[in-house]
């Protein structure tokens, strides 16, 4: 098997003593700075990366629409490989050479090919980068990805952690996907994650957190605000009114998904509303996944970009959003997303949870941008969820109003 070619020759950990390009006249890391000099990368250097550096390199052309404000979507290669387990290569070996040992099945992918819901895949990706020094990745799944209930990662070669791409990768890249509930058709250039650039180590404190929540109202109506490692995010379990709908719970036994497909599917085929409790939380069943809602409308500033801490054993046996990135211009005004909230795909673990309204389910950490995007979240097509409340993937088509009741 041969997932790499010439443009992306992996490379074992090095100290790469090359000096980074960096964004061009970058001058500090003061967050009112038009540009400074650690960072997110913006998609305009994103774009630099590709056509300028070559730190991000594909097997086939770039297309002008894997650019988001602060990320690059990812594609899926032409083969999938389905494996016994998921895995870490570790830091003595390459993607390759484990699958030598627990590859079951090496599936053709160009035209089409079912991922089957509680299997797991590695599949090479079109595109592979040679960071230079200083910089850094972070993969994370489309936020389309995950409310779907797709778990997908992303590995690199010699890679000890799950999604984090080292100081001077060079070499290719690779997503393993788990489909959790619905068996779905992917092929190739489908896109099931995305990548974001860092460059240096952005400082980061509670302090600046609440700085931008004071400024910036980053999450509204959460009274007596306490950041700790980020700005808390509670649910919503009421809703409207009394008994309305607060969410959506996959169905157990739905069709396919194809993954291109957008609009397409009838909701009530794939997934059962979810009605406010008449009195108490809501009882999460043990392995159902459910579409809830976050209380607060949450507000990314043009400067920054965000993630969602995942899962927090403190909070409850439960995990909370899938895909946990959030673009510059997510609910901001200036991008016309005032009033947005957060999706919450959430899965209970091993017994019966109760889930109160206005219970922190996670914490929103806030990371500057090296300068603003040159086009925010929401200002073009592709922003899929802006000014969104409870909001299922762009595969389903809109529910009329009258099964909004």
């Amino acid at each position: 098997m041969n997932a790499s070619d010439d443009l992306l020759t992996h490379s074992a950990p090095t100290n790469d003593s090359r000096a980074p390009e960096g964004v061009r006249g970058a001058v500090d890391d003061d967050p009112d700075a038009a540009v400074r000099t650690t960072g997110i990368l913006p998609s305009q250097e994103l774009e630099h990366l590709v056509r300028v550096t070559r730190e991000i390199r594909s097997r086939e052309s770039i297309q002008d629409d894997q650019y988001q404000p602060a990320s690059l979507d990812l594609r899926l290669g032409s083969v999938a490989y389905r494996v016994r387990a998921s895995f870490l290569p570790g830091k003595d070996a390459t993607v390759e050479k484990k699958l030598e040992d627990l590859a079951m099945h090496k599936m053709n992918i160009s035209n089409g090919g079912v991922l089957e819901r509680g299997c797991v895949y590695i599949i090479p990706l079109l595109e592979g980068l040679s960071l230079r020094k200083r910089t850094s990745a972070m993969g994370n799944p489309k936020s389309s990805t995950g409310r779907l209930d797709i778990f997908t990662r992303l590995i690199t070669d010699y890679g000890t952690e799950f999604d984090r791409v080292r100081e001077g990768y060079r070499g290719p890249l690779y997503a393993e996907v788990s489909p959790r509930t619905f068996s779905v058709l992917v092929r190739k250039g489908s896109r099931l994650n995305q990548i974001r650039v860092r460059r240096g180590r952005p400082p980061s404190s509670d302090a600046a957190m609440r700085r931008l929540l004071e400024d910036h109202h980053v999450v509204a109506s959460i009274d007596g605000v306490d950041i700790r490692n980020g700005v808390p995010v509670s649910v919503d379990v009421q809703g409207d009114k009394s008994g309305g709908i607060i969410g959506y719970k996959a169905r157990s036994h739905a069709g396919l998904i194809d993954i291109d497909k957008v609009r397409h599917y009838d909701v009530l085929e794939y997934w059962e509303p979810v009605h406010a409790p008449r009195r108490g939380g809501l009882v999460l069943d043990p392995a159902d996944f459910y579409i809830l809602a976050s209380r607060e409308a949450v507000n990314v500033p043009p400067t920054h970009a965000a993630e969602m801490l995942a899962f927090d054993t403190l909070i409850g046996d439960f995990r909370v959003h899938y895909a946990g990135f959030f673009d510059p211009g997510f609910g901001h005004p200036d991008a016309g997303g005032e009033g947005s909230r957060a999706v919450l795909e959430v899965r209970s673990f091993e017994v019966p949870f109760v889930i109160e309204h206005g219970q922190v389910v996670g914490r929103l950490a806030y990371e500057l941008l090296m300068a603003r995007p040159v086009r925010l979240y929401g200002s073009n097509a592709n922003s899929s969820y802006q000014r969104q409340g409870i909001a299922l993937s762009k595969h389903f088509k809109p529910l009329p109003a009258a099964d909004l009741r």
